[in-house]
């Protein structure tokens, strides 16, 4: 294998900028539970041990945790996926047109699910399975 095409494969950027919406979704769950820990247990739960358990019971702190578990679900999917189409060298069609289409859809989905939009948020979710489907028809044809 040709390492140069290895570099300039379009996935491997995907796979960075996936990275960094995994990032948003972590810190996305982190300050809203921190924020509603500190409302219901007091500021000093955040910077102490944690001693005290706490699942968000809010609806925005939640919504962003289940956002982020649903994130998570798919990620190691996208990236096998991606990291299997650079190596084989598939730089157009399917393969990409399905790594765009889970990464837009997982980046809408984020406003869709924290702002509980119903039937489009689903869409946005489908879409993403969508994009990985194509990715492994990409992969396997």
């Amino acid at each position: 294998m040709d390492v140069s095409s290895l570099s300039a494969s379009p996935f491997l950027p995907m796979v960075g900028w996936s990275a960094v919406l995994l990032v948003v979704h972590v810190l996305l769950q982190a300050f809203t539970t921190s924020a509603e820990a500190a409302r219901t247990l007091g500021a000093s739960w955040n910077p102490g041990p944690r001693d005290v358990g706490f699942a968000p019971s809010g609806k925005i702190a939640g919504r962003a945790a289940r956002a982020s578990g649903n994130f998570r679900e798919t990620y190691p999917a996208f990236v096998a996926l991606a990291l299997a189409l650079a190596l084989k060298g598939e730089a157009s069609g399917w393969g990409v047109g399905g790594a765009w289409l889970w990464f837009a859809c997982r980046i809408v989905y984020i406003p869709l699910y924290l702002a509980g939009v119903p039937y489009v948020r689903s869409l946005a979710w489908v879409g993403s399975m969508l994009g990985l489907a194509a990715m492994f028809v990409a992969l396997v044809s």
